[in-house]
């Protein structure tokens, strides 16, 4: 089973990138991240032809957003995060399929809002790994990909990539991540070795390889015993009009 994620950083402008990602790949599934539109405004027209069944979430004010698309038959579970009913932000699409649970998200960068932007970075993870840890408590296959906006440790950054006090590289933000692992989530790249980034800035960052590794696929022990491999779609990144971040997969075996 092929699970890919890609934060599209709006799908309107890049359904063509992630057809092309979905016929040189054809993942089983694939979450979305930043679809930064609508449902009822996502291209399903455009991207027909790819053979994929689509569920969007989207946002008043085309903020954020989410999808799933699969060749394999899902299920949906949840469109949002449970813990915060008052929280209407698309970040959160759960499905069942292929005998799993499996999450895609896009976790709040917090370095916008100031203290309140930073501090419901925080309250999500802790959602999240409250998420998790119900479904490791009840023995349930669990997934998550996404765009975390976290990166775990200092490999998995271009040096003086990022200022001390980023979000994304704060200690609490790295704390509620490494909680994540904690629990018993497996995090696929660095379980294999491997810290290849996944998203650069625009400009020259992905020209001079100035990146950070934010992308991630966590496993729990089910789904884990059972990985084969995680790739990074650089090709992708480079084409005309990019996102900022590549396509990335995880490969389990049956």
């Amino acid at each position: 089973m092929r699970l890919a994620s890609f934060n599209v950083n709006s799908i309107r402008r890049r359904a063509p990138h992630l057809a092309r990602f979905l016929a040189r790949h054809t993942p089983d599934l694939v979450f979305l991240q930043e679809t930064k539109c609508k449902a009822e405004e996502f291209p399903h027209v455009e991207l027909a032809a790819s053979g994929y069944r689509i569920h969007a979430i989207g946002q008043h004010g085309g903020r954020n957003g989410v999808a799933v698309l699969g060749r394999l038959p899902f299920e949906i579970v949840a469109e949002a995060l449970p813990g915060e009913d008052e929280d209407i932000q698309a970040r959160y699409i759960e499905v069942r399929a292929g005998g799993a649970h499996i999450a895609g998200i896009y976790l709040p960068n917090g370095n916008s809002g100031g203290d309140e932007g930073m501090a419901y970075k925080w309250r999500w993870q802790q959602r999240l790994n409250a998420r998790a840890a119900q479904h490791l408590d009840g023995f349930t296959p669990f997934a998550i990909l996404g765009d975390f906006n976290v990166v775990p440790t200092v490999r998995d950054m271009a040096p003086g990539a990022l200022p001390p006090g980023d979000a994304l590289v704060h200690p609490q933000s790295r704390a509620h991540f490494n909680a994540l692992c904690h629990l018993g989530m497996t995090e696929s790249s660095a379980a294999l070795g491997q810290h290849q980034f996944t998203y650069w800035d625009y400009g020259a960052a992905f020209e001079t390889n100035r990146g950070l590794r934010i992308d991630h696929a966590m496993l729990s022990p089910e789904l884990a015993e059972r990985l084969v491999s995680f790739s990074v779609d650089t090709e992708a990144r480079a084409e005309d009009q990019p996102s900022d971040h590549a396509p990335v997969w995880v490969e389990l075996r049956g």
